[in-house]
């Protein structure tokens, strides 16, 4: 049987870590290569180091809820391993149950763990449904398509660039197209202009701004 793309390796650290707008360091942290650091996610490939599409739902999931609170990433370590022992999955981060009963299972947790309040849970579920909200699933409930942050991460961004995995190679594409957001920018920063680049891919304005937007900001990270 052909295995499931989305298990496969495919991103680099520094790749994943800028289509997540996460340091580097913090990425590498989170999958255990950090001197006393337990690993949070798992990838397939050790040598070279590389993570799948799954663990790239996993670490948004993981940003979404970094970005809401600041908390210790030994108490979400935990509180992962309670939600993935209540489902027996190996990702509990990236599964369909984690968004509907697993989020409630998560933040129950989170409240045993840094006693915040009922309210303050409820405000903490809605905030990271909002995020789980540009993640799309398949039938069975398994990640497809990732809407990525092209500006200051709030989860209501415009949904106009996706990542998928059977779309150019897992790589961010316009959504209404499926051009790779990087060819946009590349002839951009060679010096067509943004009509000339809405002419040739009969693109919106909006959704060309997006892609620039998006792929200048490797510039700015490195």
């Amino acid at each position: 049987m052909k295995k499931d793309i989305r298990y496969m390796p495919s991103y680099s650290v520094p790749e994943a870590a800028f289509y997540l707008r996460l340091p580097v360091s913090t990425l590498r942290a989170w999958l255990g290569r950090q001197t006393g650091f337990e690993p949070l996610i798992f990838p397939p490939n050790d040598k070279p180091l590389a993570l799948s599409y799954i663990n790239l739902i996993e670490a948004y999931v993981l940003a979404a809820i970094r970005r809401i609170y600041t908390i210790s990433m030994t108490k979400v370590r935990k509180a992962i391993d309670y939600v993935g022992r209540e489902f027996q999955t190996d990702h509990p981060l990236a599964d369909k149950e984690f968004e509907t009963d697993g989020l409630h299972l998560f933040v129950r947790e989170y409240g045993k763990l840094i006693n915040i309040t009922k309210e303050g849970q409820l405000e903490f579920e809605e905030v990271v449904k909002k995020y789980l909200k540009r993640i799309e699933r398949d039938p069975r409930g398994l990640p497809v398509k990732l809407y990525p942050f092209a500006r200051t991460g709030e989860p209501d961004e415009p949904k106009l660039i996706f990542i998928d995995p059977n779309i150019s190679f897992g790589r961010p594409v316009i959504a209404n197209k499926s051009i790779p957001v990087e060819v946009i920018a590349e002839r951009y920063k060679a010096g067509e202009s943004i009509d000339d680049l809405m002419l040739d891919y009969e693109c919106e304005q909006e959704e060309i701004e997006e892609a620039i937007r998006f792929e200048l900001y490797r510039k700015e990270a490195a």
